[in-house]
């Protein structure tokens, strides 16, 4: 693993010479993002050693470097995901490069499905808590004490000054922000009723296929790491509909606007 994040952080390097102070993913509904940062370099994932190519939909897959919210940036526009067939070392790569460059602190963002009666289609969540149900963590396996420690305490998965600041932001921009416990699963198929009360059961507000992965790598390294989110449909039990995939889309594309004064608004405010 050091290997491959030194050669890919060596050609990132060798392309755009700028040191990232924050590390973005944009996944669904913030992939528009990438164009709004005054870039000194893009760079496709196919082109960078040992990065896998994304082939979810409405992910471009573009590494872009440059400045945000006054704030030097390494952007991923689109993310990949373990249902990819993917490995979770593969998945991470791209955060542990993020940290080799020099960036301290990680924003993500997804698109995820409401279970909290209290949230409904197009409300835009901050994560405050994970459950990790894929099945797989990407710190299994012999531990490389330059990444970070065999036992990462993840007491604080997601920081609560970067919090405070998010909320902060959506409180000046007259933004609706909620919060949620986020459950993770392995995906590619939505969740069937009962496997959404279980879900409900055990605490969680949203579900998702994505970001715990990224999340765990980045707590390991010593990142520090916020987390949006935006739902894309209710997943009440006793009144499922058939997903659209579009529709989910549409949604999270409607979003945009608003996920993207978060962020610049957090970067110009964070204390990094």
């Amino acid at each position: 693993m050091w290997t491959r994040i030194e050669e890919a952080a060596a050609f990132i390097r060798s392309r755009c010479a700028m040191e990232p102070e924050v590390g973005l993913i944009l996944g669904t509904g913030l992939g528009d993002l990438g164009d709004r940062i005054e870039s000194s370099c893009t760079i496709p994932y196919g082109e960078v050693p040992h990065f896998v190519e994304s082939t979810a939909t409405s992910h471009q897959g573009v590494l872009v470097c440059g400045t945000l919210g006054g704030r030097r940036v390494m952007a991923m526009q689109g993310r990949v995901h373990y249902y990819e067939g993917y490995s979770m070392q593969e998945i991470t790569l791209p955060v542990r490069v993020m940290k080799a460059l020099g960036a301290g602190a990680l924003v993500m963002s997804n698109a995820v499905g409401g279970m909290n009666p209290q949230l409904g289609p197009g409300d835009i969540t901050v994560i405050t808590d994970h459950i990790n149900l894929m099945g797989d963590n990407p710190l299994i396996g012999p531990n490389d004490d330059r990444l970070g420690p065999r036992f990462p305490d993840m007491s604080e998965p997601y920081d609560r000054k970067f919090l405070a600041v998010m909320e902060q932001v959506a409180l000046e921009r007259k933004i609706p922000l909620k919060r949620a416990v986020y459950a993770a699963v392995a995906g590619p198929n939505l969740e069937t009723g009962a496997e959404y009360r279980f879900l409900r059961a055990i605490g969680a507000d949203t579900v998702g296929m994505s970001s715990v992965p990224e999340c765990l790598a980045a707590v390991h390294g010593g990142m520090r790491v916020v987390g949006l989110q935006v739902v894309t449909d209710a997943c009440f039990p006793d009144a499922l509909k058939p997903a659209v995939v579009e529709e989910i889309i549409k949604v999270a594309n409607t979003a945009q606007p608003k996920l993207e004064a978060l962020v610049t608004g957090f970067l110009e405010n964070a204390q990094l």
